[in-house]
């Protein structure tokens, strides 16, 4: 997209708005994240400890955003983030509040900041799949950018107004800016009147809903290229954030306010990243983008680590948030973009996991290397993980080029008005084929095949009749009627029906297949103890 459109998202009202309230509600996470680390430091906590306040920040998101995501595509999506935004300010005001009354321990440091995860493990699959909701598609990747570069403006304020506010008051300040700064956020979700979901068989069941995006993220190569990605770059790049303030208190001997500095170096890159990335992207495209990132902050890892000396820091930590925002927003922006609406938040919450998990593995691991190698192998193994990781995947794990239509279609022939089904439903779908193009039909076919699967189909297969050449019969089962019916009226994209009609294309003049539904029937109880044997 050219530079000139880098800024258009917030010419959008709900978007604007909402960006202004992320945006102060990073600087209070951003701040309390300093006030966290520096007070842990403070209660006498090792390397791993301080390491320790990273992984009680991701890993409860780590082990509830699959639910989560599911959840928000169940219900409404801004009563989840309404919820999820309530959890977190209790969260920020309770840890205040026995910081400031002297009663804080380690333990307890870790458990309100693992209860504020909670609301953020809510909240950030909705998050996330609500952006298409408020800028048209093509400023899909332009929304993605400015929310990343909104949480690293932050990470450039935050931290150093968090270390102004230690040395002035206390951690417990940056504890209550956190706790105020959820309210703007609250205020803005309130005031937004979302259009009611469009559902024709009413809500999911979250267990069905679960597995539902569980089989769609198995079955979409693109976006589980997406999670590679993001998964390679995470348990390396993890370390840098979660180790600074040991290599703050340690070989640089910075105070506070020294430690903050830093953070705002990294936040600073972040920001310049938001500037030019925009044409980078259209120049050099989205995979050398990522592979250029994941090398850059890999080499930025490496100084901070090995040099001692504080202005070469400055400088890598500087590139190393150019790299950073240009990593992630680039691949989130992929995310968001693979995905249609129907499992769009609990395919995100995939996204998230590997985006949290990478981060509170990472955290837990090089916190651990540290003690027992040295900071500095800490630093160095991770650095020069992250560039085989980007020599590799680039090559590996390439992203498509272009975008694919995902809108809701129907396609399909209408279902019959079956009577209560129970039990998995089987689909058999004859096609004609002159023999000349059955082995590019048989290719074409590959692709609907994952089609199937990503909308509801637990098994598919595809058969060719050695009596009738011409005939193949593919054949795909999905875990109930409701299922079935989905795939029908809810879950069918435009991508899915340009498939089909690739497939069309290839049969004996176009003619359309014959479609069958069958129902698993089982025998009474009473006959299987007559047969002395159980249905297989």
């Amino acid at each position: 997209m050219p530079a000139a459109t880098a800024w258009a998202p917030l010419r959008r009202r709900m978007y604007r708005a909402l960006w202004i309230a992320q945006f102060a509600g990073n600087v209070g996470t951003w701040a309390q994240t300093v006030g966290a680390q520096w007070l842990m430091g403070d209660l006498g906590g090792s390397a791993l400890e301080v390491s320790l306040v990273q992984t009680a920040m991701t890993l409860p998101v780590f082990l509830l955003v699959v639910p989560a995501g599911a959840l928000g595509d169940i219900f409404d999506r801004r009563r989840l983030l309404l919820a999820g935004q309530t959890v977190m300010l209790a969260g920020a005001a309770a840890l205040a509040a026995v910081t400031a009354a002297h009663h804080v321990s380690p333990g307890s440091l870790l458990a309100f900041t693992a209860t504020m995860a909670v609301g953020q493990a809510l909240s950030v699959p909705s998050f996330q799949a609500i952006q298409p909701e408020l800028v048209p598609r093509a400023e899909i990747a332009q929304a993605a950018l400015l929310n990343s570069a909104n949480a690293n403006i932050a990470r450039a304020l935050g931290p150093a107004l968090g270390g102004v506010l230690i040395a002035a008051v206390g951690a417990e300040a940056t504890f209550a800016l956190n706790a105020v700064s959820f309210l703007g956020v609250l205020a803005v979700i309130f005031a937004w009147r979302r259009p009611r979901a469009d559902r024709p068989l009413g809500a999911e069941r979250l267990v069905a809903a679960t597995r539902a995006g569980a089989r769609y993220v198995r079955s979409a190569p693109a976006f589980a290229t997406v999670l590679a990605r993001s998964a390679s770059f995470m348990l390396f790049a993890g370390g840098l954030w979660s180790l600074l303030p040991s290599l703050a208190r340690g070989p640089l001997r910075l105070d506070a306010g020294g430690y903050g500095l830093l953070l705002a170096c990294l936040g600073a890159g972040a920001v310049t990243a938001a500037v030019v990335l925009p044409s980078l992207r259209t120049v050099l495209g989205t995979n050398t983008v990522i592979a250029a990132g994941t090398v850059l902050y890999g080499l930025a890892d490496l100084v901070a680590g090995l040099t001692g000396s504080l202005p070469a820091v400055v400088v890598a930590l500087f590139l190393a948030g150019v790299a950073w925002i240009a990593v992630l927003s680039t691949l989130n922006s992929a995310a968001q973009l693979l995905l249609p609406a129907w499992t769009r938040a609990r395919a995100l919450a995939y996204y998230q996991l590997v985006f949290m998990g990478g981060q509170a593995l990472g955290a837990l691991v090089w916190g651990f290397v540290a003690d027992v190698a040295g900071l500095a192998t800490a630093f160095a193994v991770p650095g020069a993980g992250l560039v085989v990781a980007a020599l590799a995947g680039g090559r590996a794990l390439r992203l498509p080029d272009s975008t694919f239509e995902l809108g809701r279609t129907r396609y399909w022939p209408e279902p019959p008005a079956a009577a209560t089904v129970s039990g998995p439903v089987q689909v058999q779908v004859e096609w004609r084929v002159p023999a000349p193009r059955a082995a590019e039909f048989e290719r074409a076919m590959q692709p609907v095949g994952w089609a199937r699967r990503r909308s509801g189909a637990t098994r598919w297969r595809l058969h060719r009749d050695l009596d009738e050449p011409e005939r193949f019969v593919e054949q795909f089962v999905v875990a109930s009627w409701d299922e079935h019916l989905r795939q029908h009226y809810e879950r069918s994209t435009e991508l899915d029906r340009q498939l089909d009609q690739r497939v069309r294309d290839l049969t004996v003049s176009g003619e359309p297949p014959v479609v069958r539904h069958l129902a698993q029937t089982v025998l009474p109880r009473r006959d299987r103890r007559l047969l002395g044997r159980s249905p297989r």
